[in-house]
Formats: C-alpha cells, sequence, structure tokens
C-alpha cells in the first residue's frame, strides 16, 4: 500500500525535484558569483541548466493532477511564478555571458521561485498556516539539496579544462551543500519526533514515523538521502582542499544520485501520507 500511494503522487514528486534543480542550482549559481571567482562560463551554463530544469517544471505543473487539499485558484499564480523565474534566470543567463553581474536581477528570479514554493505550499498543505510553512521549509531544503549538489558536481568538471582555478569556489560550494544536508538530519529529527507532517499525517510523536507501516521508506531516507550524503559530502570538501578535483568530483557525482534519492523519498513520504522527514 505504501509503494502504490508514492507512485499515485509521482507527478508531485517528479514537480518537487525538477523545482528543486531549478531553484538550487540557480540560488548555488548567484552564491558562487558573488562569493567566488567561479569563471563567466561555468556560472552561465549551470544558470542555464537551471532554466532548463524550470521549464520542464513549467511543463510538467499544467498536468499535475488534482490534489484534495488544493485550490484550483491557485494553479494560476503558481504557473505564474514559474514562468517569471524561467524567464528572469534566462535574463541572468544573458547578463552573465555580457559580463555583468546584476545581483538584483538574480535576486528578484530566486524570489520569484520561492513565491513559487510558498503558493504550492498554501495550496497543498491543506492545514493552514503552520501546515503550510512547514511544507515550504520542507521543499527549501530540498531544493537547496538538489540544486546544491547538481551545481557543485557541474563546477568539479570545470576543474578539468581549468586547471588553474582556485579550489575555494568548490570548496564553499561544498562546503554549504554539507550545511544544508546537517539541517536536514536535524529537522528529520525534530519532525520524527513530533510526528509533524500535514493534517491526517500516518504518523505519530516519538518517532512513530520509523516504525509504521511507512518505516522502509522513513529509513532509507534516513540512510541513503540523509547520512550517507554527509560523510560524502565531509570526503568531498576534504578532497577539494586538497585539490584532488577528479576524487572531489567523483564523491559529488555519488552524492547526485543518493540526495536525489532522498528528495524523491521525501517528496513522496509527504505527498503519499503527509508525513514529513
Amino acid at each position: 500500500m505504501p509503494a502504490e500511494r508514492i507512485a499515485e503522487n509521482l507527478a508531485y514528486i517528479n514537480w518537487t525535484v525538477l523545482t528543486g534543480l531549478a531553484f538550487g542550482t540557480f540560488g548555488a549559481v548567484l552564491v558562487a558569483r558573488l562569493r567566488t571567482s567561479a569563471t563567466r562560463g561555468y556560472l552561465a551554463f549551470t544558470a542555464a541548466c537551471a532554466v532548463g530544469f524550470g521549464l520542464l517544471a513549467w511543463l510538467s505543473d499544467a498536468s499535475l493532477p488534482p490534489r484534495a487539499t488544493g485550490s484550483a485558484a491557485l494553479d494560476l499564480p503558481r504557473l505564474v511564478g514559474l514562468g517569471l523565474f524561467c524567464a528572469l534566470a534566462a535574463a541572468y543567463v544573458v547578463a552573465l555571458v555580457r559580463r555583468r553581474r546584476a545581483p538584483l536581477l538574480g535576486g528578484i528570479a530566486l524570489a520569484a521561485g520561492l513565491v513559487t514554493w510558498l503558493v504550492a505550499s498554501v495550496d497543498w498543505a491543506g492545514g493552514g498556516v503552520v501546515a503550510s510553512l512547514l511544507l515550504f521549509v520542507q521543499l527549501v531544503v530540498l531544493g537547496a539539496a538538489t540544486g546544491g549538489v547538481f551545481a557543485a558536481m557541474i563546477l568539479g568538471h570545470w576543474y578539468l579544462v581549468t586547471p588553474k582555478l582556485p579550489e575555494a569556489p568548490l570548496v564553499l560550494i561544498s562546503r554549504l551543500l554539507l550545511g544544508v544536508l546537517v539541517v536536514q538530519l536535524a529537522l528529520f529529527v525534530a519532525w520524527a519526533a513530533t510526528g509533524a507532517g500535514a493534517p491526517g499525517a500516518e504518523t505519530s510523536p516519538g518517532f512513530g514515523v520509523l516504525v509504521g507501516p511507512w518505516a522502509l521508506f522513513a529509513w532509507l531516507r534516513l540512510i541513503v538521502g540523509l547520512a550517507f550524503p554527509i560523510a560524502v559530502s565531509w570526503a568531498a570538501v576534504q578532497t577539494a582542499r586538497s585539490r584532488s578535483m577528479e576524487s572531489a568530483t567523483g564523491l559529488l557525482y555519488i552524492n547526485v544520485g543518493t540526495i536525489a534519492a532522498g528528495t524523491i523519498l521525501a517528496a513522496g513520504l509527504y505527498f503519499g501520507a503527509g508525513i514529513l522527514v
């Protein structure tokens, strides 16, 4: 039954992964642009990838099945937010190609993504302000991890064609990724301990999610999607600091798969059972 419930919500899981890749990757580009010496080619290419993910999310949004807790009145604002992000992010790519910093343009584009997540949270949480805020936080941290690891993996590849690039950009992005994963682990513990989730969630306080009917998926989320990526991210930071860039990139490749799997599991648990992990 749990697996069937997750399968029934694949469209929402797909939307979560795509928006996470779009907004999270774009956020990583902004950080790299403002705080590091990452090359213009890397920044423009990675931002263009974020635009591509955003367009895929926009196309998938139009075909989302209705949810019992959803409201058709919020479908248009969500679509508009996604479309605005794509347009502004594309303009930011052009600005990068033209060697312009354009921090305001990038900030507004990222804000459009955050507003999209907020509208989706209000629409789908179905439990008032607190439930909407919890889902919004979940979407933000999932996006930061999923998009951040993608941006870090691409940056690792850039050292193969730009060997003189200092290690600081990859070290910073990898450290930020590690920090996001630690925050996710802390949220997992807090939410599992309190039984947080949507109204009617199939969980109970006191880590009931780890022993109930959804326990297998919760343990996979904890081990495969959080604990293991934290260890790998720490190793990626250490290898990047020692300029072992091929090793760091290989570790980040592993993390792309495990973090994406963790995002899929977290989204499946929420949309399938209302459980936050």
